[in-house]
């Protein structure tokens, strides 16, 4: 038997050229609204700060721009390897507007967003729509020459060249062909110089690894805080919780030592309550070793973890795992807690009746999505569960994009760079 090995990578290459003139197509169709308008609400909020409402809206409108860039940062990574690394600084959490404001302001990553934004409408827009345009425009000429052109009997261009007969009509075609076999070699080049336009305004430039050790140093100050806030949780856990039910237990066994003569039967009373009591304070125990480390995360890896964690949920959840090995534990750990505040966001605020979670490996990053059938609406704000997620993955330089049109779906992607072993 032969294998047309040939025809199969033909078949291949034409599939991969035509993904990468769709993918240009949506890019362009959504990327246009979306700078204009972020552009426009970002310049109307800042002119409105000395009278008081931008002090209000700004952040508001930042964080949408930062989310818009966001998921142009995932599509870069996913559909041509760009990697475009966010380097936010992080803002207290209890910040007042003020200084949430004044704060993202002085960011210089936010004027790269704001400056990116007129580029991604002009020239971004126009070498995302060129892959699509170099396939649907040669039709046209192939219509003029099977008689379109008899439609316009006061002539017609083409290109440069004036359609005013059935042989100039089929010089159109030959400019048609001309075009559609450029297209071949031109599709991947312009969807890569829209990425590479997009990787130029949105990186930092000389300063990155400046900017980077800045934020490294600011989100490790910030886990160092979290991990504060924690290790008093569970101490604070410890000592309202399991603590005082041991305690307890060990009072009542006290007590039942001096009754076993005298009152055998509140002797018994007493132990089936220090019996309950020693169940609760296993259970709560569980709960917080739970919650410090799942043991089927450390056992079975994230995979099985995020399958177990679906399995609680109320929500109808379905999750595709492609994970060839294991990532470090601090990074499964991260991403396991990251997917589960998504989520809790989810079932508590989305009003969705399905959710989907897919992880997988791919370029050295770790690649989680949840996408949820609720009312959208989801943003990185200040409180929200978002705005923490966000904190935990900067830790590990990862990146947070959140798609949530109001009416729903919801999409939250999360990417750490990690090796699996």
């Amino acid at each position: 038997m032969t294998i047309d090995t040939k025809s199969g990578n033909g078949r291949t290459k034409g599939r991969s050229l035509a993904l990468a003139a769709v993918r240009g197509l949506g890019v362009a169709l959504v990327s246009l609204p979306g700078a204009v308008l972020c552009f426009t609400l970002s310049l109307v909020s800042m002119a409105l700060i000395p009278i008081g409402i931008g002090l209000v809206t700004t952040p508001y409108v930042l964080q949408g721009v930062r989310a818009f860039a966001n998921w142009r940062r995932v599509l870069a990574a996913e559909w041509g390897g760009v990697r475009i690394p966010p380097a936010y600084r992080p803002l207290p959490r209890d910040a007042n507007p003020w200084s949430r404001t004044f704060g993202m302001l002085r960011d210089p990553a936010t004027w790269r967003d704001l400056m990116w934004l007129p580029a991604d409408m002009t020239a971004g827009f126009l070498t995302a729509l060129l892959p699509a345009a170099l396939w649907l425009y040669p039709l046209e000429g192939f219509a003029l020459a099977a008689g379109l052109w008899r439609v316009f009997p006061e002539g017609y261009w083409y290109g440069f060249v004036e359609v005013t007969g059935q042989l100039s009509a089929f010089g159109a075609a030959a400019l048609g062909l001309v075009i559609l076999f450029s297209a071949r070699f031109l599709t991947p080049l312009l969807l890569d110089v829209h990425l590479r336009l997009t990787q130029a305004v949105l990186g930092s430039g000389q300063r990155e690894l400046a900017e980077r050790v800045r934020v490294l140093t600011e989100t490790r100050r910030d886990a160092v805080d979290t991990s504060a806030a924690e290790l008093r949780r569970i101490e604070r856990d410890l000592h309202d919780g399991a603590q005082a039910r041991l305690v307890a237990v060990g009072m009542d066994l006290g007590t039942i030592e001096a009754l076993l003569d005298k009152d055998p039967a509140k002797a018994r009373e007493l132990i089936a309550q220090a019996r309950r009591s020693s169940v609760e304070a296993l259970s709560e125990l569980r709960e917080l070793v739970r919650g410090i480390h799942p043991p089927v995360l450390a056992e079975r890896g994230l995979g099985d973890a995020v399958r177990a964690l679906a399995l609680r949920l109320p929500v109808a959840t379905e999750v595709n795992v492609d994970l060839p090995g294991r990532a470090e534990a601090p990074v499964e750990s991260a991403a396991y807690f990251a997917v589960s505040e998504v989520l809790t966001n989810a079932v508590k605020h989305s009003g969705a009746d399905r959710i989907w979670v897919d992880l997988h490996h791919a370029d050295g990053h770790l690649r989680v999505t949840v996408t949820d059938n609720g009312k959208g609406g989801a943003v990185i704000g200040a409180g929200s569960g978002l705005a923490g997620v966000e904190r935990r993955l900067g830790t590990f330089d990862g990146v947070l994009a959140v798609g949530s049109p109001a009416g729903g779906p919801t999409m939250v992607t999360m990417e750490i760079p990690c090796a699996l072993s």
